[in-house]
C-alpha cells in the first residue's frame, strides 16, 4: 500500500511518516479492497483558542469512492490514532453498505460513483471572494448511493446526477437531524 504523506505548516520526520505507514497502513493492510490509494496530510493549526492544534487528515480512494476522515489532538501522535481508528469505521461501513449490498443485488449493475468534495470547504474569507473552484464527475446513482456516499466522505452534503431522472440533486445533512433533498423544478413547455 502506498500511503502519500505530506505535511503543512509541519514538517514530516522520518518517525512521524513510519508512525503513519504503520497505524494508517494496517488500517488499510486489513480490508485489502483493490485499487486503493491514500493521501495523509498532517497540519498544525496556529491558533491560541485551539487546543487541538495538530490535525490528520486521511483521504483514501477505493473503488471509486471516496473515503475522508479528519481528527485533531494537541499531539500529532494522537491525532494518527484517533484517524486511524475513524479509517478503520468508515472503510467498515463502506465495505459492508457498498461492497454487500452488490452481492445481494445479484449481479444487477450499480453505477461506479466518484467526486472527491473534500476541497469543496474552505475556510471564509473576509472579502468574500471566490478562492476555489473544483471541476467534479457526476455520476448517476440512486439517492441511497449518495447518502453512502455523503457519509464516506463526510461532508454535510454531496451533489449528484439522480439515475432515475438524470437531473442533478443535492443530499444534505439537516441540523435538526435526518438528510433532505434539493431537486430542481421541471417547467412544462408553453402549449
Amino acid at each position: 500500500m502506498d500511503i502519500k504523506v505530506s505535511g503543512r505548516k509541519v514538517t514530516v520526520t522520518d518517525a512521524l511518516r513510519s508512525y503513519v505507514d504503520e497505524k494508517i497502513g494496517g488500517a488499510l493492510e486489513v480490508f485489502d479492497i483493490q485499487p486503493m490509494t491514500c493521501d495523509v496530510v498532517l497540519r498544525v493549526e496556529k491558533n491560541r483558542s485551539n487546543p487541538e492544534a495538530a490535525v490528520c487528515e486521511v483521504t483514501v480512494r477505493v473503488r471509486d469512492n471516496v473515503v475522508r476522515v479528519e481528527s485533531a489532538d494537541p499531539d500529532m501522535y494522537a491525532a494518527i490514532d484517533i484517524a486511524s481508528d475513524k479509517v478503520t469505521r468508515q472503510l467498515r461501513k463502506f465495505k459492508t453498505r457498498v461492497i454487500d449490498r452488490r452481492q445481494r443485488t445479484q449481479g444487477l449493475p450499480v453505477a461506479p460513483t466518484s467526486a472527491d468534495l473534500a476541497d469543496l470547504i474552505d475556510a471564509p474569507e473576509e472579502d468574500d471572494e471566490l478562492v476555489r473552484e473544483k471541476v467534479i464527475d457526476l455520476p448517476p446513482m440512486t439517492e441511497e448511493e449518495a447518502l453512502v456516499q455523503t457519509d464516506l466522505i463526510g461532508h454535510d452534503f454531496y451533489v449528484f446526477t439522480n439515475a432515475t431522472t438524470g437531473l442533478v440533486n443535492v443530499i444534505y445533512r439537516r441540523k435538526n437531524g435526518g438528510y433532505g433533498i434539493i431537486k430542481p423544478k421541471i417547467e412544462e413547455p408553453d402549449d
